[in-house]
């Protein structure tokens, strides 16, 4: 039993090590940077209508090639986990690729035209995972997601009471702009960009001297402090995620040996528990045996009474 599970491990070992021989060589990345170009060529050319009805045998004959194509990809990908599946879905890429190459097959979606054109767009973002340089900027969006949360809600609040006080002071004189809480808020959220700025205080001096000190101000915090913190949590999203990049890539060149004759990391630890054990097991016998025989020799010897024999008369009967 124990050498057909060994057996058993070997072949997976070697499929493995095959199949990440296929998926590590730089041919396997070009072919699979081009299937995807050519995907992404597929659905620009069917926005035209023209060429979409003129040349529709060719282009279903090219998206099935495609699909073909990624699915023979996925299953390289899986074999090169053959010995180790759990660590498949550990890669968040991983899991992508198989979501959306897998999504060709599903009933429902595949007979959905809008939203299989949505998974076909979703193709596209797969060329990241052979652009390092992408895949650093995509995690990094995603790492910073948190920090743009607490930015939005901090921008919105200073938009909400510039709004309010722009709507109190300019209401009156310029109700195109500041005619309501919406009106104020869209035109603040257009002078972020510092776009039509100088209009705007040119009007708001003519109401009244002041106005400069409330675009000056909301200049200041809107434009510069708010973009900056913006900057800075972006900056430090993408350091982190370059940090993990690194970090993939030092665990990905100490992971387990691709050759196929290389034992398995948990077999290799099982057997050195068991033997471990054989030792100890024979160094008590050992220790029982040296017992056993110092045991006598410790012993102290046995105390006889026999009787005198017939004759002999003690000193002291004498």
């Amino acid at each position: 039993m124990s050498d057909l599970i060994e057996t058993h491990s070997g072949r997976r070992a070697r499929l493995a090590a095959r199949c990440r021989g296929v998926c590590e060589a730089p041919v396997f990345s070009v072919a699979v940077i081009s299937v995807i170009l050519l995907n992404a060529v597929l659905l620009g050319v069917e926005t035209y209508s023209g060429l979409s009805l003129a040349y529709a045998v060719p282009l279903h004959a090219a998206e099935r090639f495609c699909v073909a194509a990624f699915s023979v990809e996925m299953l390289i990908r899986l074999g090169a986990y053959a010995d180790r599946p759990k660590a498949f879905f550990r890669d968040p890429w991983n899991v992508f690729d198989l979501l959306v190459v897998s999504s060709a097959f599903i009933p429902f979606l595949r007979e959905n035209a809008t939203l299989l054109r949505l998974l076909r767009l979703a193709r596209v973002l797969r060329t990241a995972r052979f652009m390092p340089q992408l895949r650093v900027l995509l995690v990094a969006v995603g790492r910073s997601l948190p920090g743009t949360v607490s930015f939005l809600f901090v921008g919105a609040l200073i938009l909400y009471v510039y709004a309010v006080i722009g709507w109190i002071s300019f209401a009156d004189h310029d109700p195109a702009h500041y005619g309501s809480l919406g009106r104020a808020g869209l035109t603040l959220f257009l002078l972020m960009t510092l776009e039509g700025l100088g209009d705007a205080v040119h009007a708001g001096l003519a109401v009244s001297p002041f106005s400069i000190i409330y675009y000056a101000s909301y200049v200041l915090l809107a434009s510069f402090v708010l973009v900056n913190v913006l900057i800075g949590v972006v900056l430090n999203a993408l350091e982190e995620a370059r940090e993990m990049e690194r970090e993939a890539h030092r665990a990905e060149r100490a992971g387990p040996d691709p050759r196929p004759d290389a034992p398995d990391p948990g077999r290799v630890a099982t057997q050195d528990a068991d033997d471990l054990l054989l030792r100890i097991a024979a160094v008590r016998s050992a220790l029982d045996d040296m017992e056993a025989r110092l045991a006598p020799a410790n012993a102290a010897p046995p105390v006889t009474t026999e009787p005198a024999p017939a004759g002999v008369v003690s000193a002291g009967a004498r």
